[in-house]
């Protein structure tokens, strides 16, 4: 199986920063791509930003410009690096790759548990 495991959330004021990490480890014969989900209370998980092979990357309208996805390949590590906080960027975190466990074996996604990251006004 796969384990991804996040970091990096907590509590910050309004245009304040935050740096996420998540690391995969396990059963991993390749990942094609690594990225960040959120949701907040009451909200459907939403699409935050991607990073897949060849560093190509997509960011939700939202985040665009105040969010940077990047990724250490050889350590299995995806990172979301975010500034300029506001309220509304407070959620759950979650982190998520599309990979292999085998060659045989289609593509999967696999999650994280999350991480809180709270904005204060």
């Amino acid at each position: 199986q796969v384990r991804l495991v996040e970091s990096g959330g907590g509590l910050v004021q309004a245009g304040g920063s935050l740096r996420l990490s998540c690391v995969a480890s396990g059963s991993i014969f390749s990942i094609n791509a690594m990225g960040w989900y959120r949701q907040a209370p009451g909200n459907q998980r939403e699409f935050v930003a991607v990073i897949a092979s060849g560093s190509i990357k997509n960011y939700a309208d939202s985040v665009e410009g105040r969010f940077t996805i990047s990724r250490d390949n050889a350590k299995n590590t995806v990172y979301l690096q975010m500034n300029s906080l506001q309220p509304e960027d407070a959620a759950v975190y979650y982190c998520y790759a599309r990979g292999r466990t085998s060659p045989s074996i289609g593509l999967a996604d696999f999650w994280g548990q999350g991480t809180q990251v709270t904005v204060s006004s």
